[in-house]
């Protein structure tokens, strides 16, 4: 009257189910929090290079730093990564040096990530991603 295997192992199986499952889905969970970061970390970089260089063709400081804006939260909001806040800092300095001197624009962008959602246990609620773009302005242009 043997039934094709031991008594002794019959909760075997759930007691490695309720062990291996959490493990499993907290390496899942980082596993999509660390995607989340490193998309975040370049999309931030593209939208400040994005952000400086349309700053660099403007005319004025003033239009640069709506341009810089404009260009860097388009960005983000093109590729799908959501920020909970968001920050563009453009430095339009170079506006102010005169005609034939070579100058920079540098437009930081900051994008606070949520990580709340993915219900991390230990995991911070969100992380700032920062990126620095600089762009030349053209000696020679006209500046206002």
């Amino acid at each position: 009257m043997s039934s094709g295997h031991d008594r002794s192992e019959n909760g075997n199986v759930a007691i490695n189910t309720a062990v291996v499952f959490p493990m499993l889905l907290l390496i899942g969970l980082l596993l999509v929090m660390a995607g989340r970061l490193v998309l975040a970390e370049g999309v931030v970089q593209s939208a400040a290079n994005e952000a400086a260089r349309a700053a660099s063709i403007s005319r004025t400081a003033t239009v640069a730093g709506a341009q810089a804006t404009s260009t860097a939260t388009s960005t983000l909001l093109n590729s799908g990564v959501r920020c909970a806040q968001t920050s563009v800092i453009p430095t339009t300095d170079a506006f102010t040096l005169p005609l034939g001197t070579v100058g920079t624009i540098t437009v930081r962008v900051d994008c606070v990530v949520s990580l709340s959602d993915l219900g991390l246990p230990g995991a911070p609620g969100s992380r700032t991603i920062s990126a620095t773009g600089t762009s030349v302005l053209d000696a020679y242009r006209g500046r206002s």
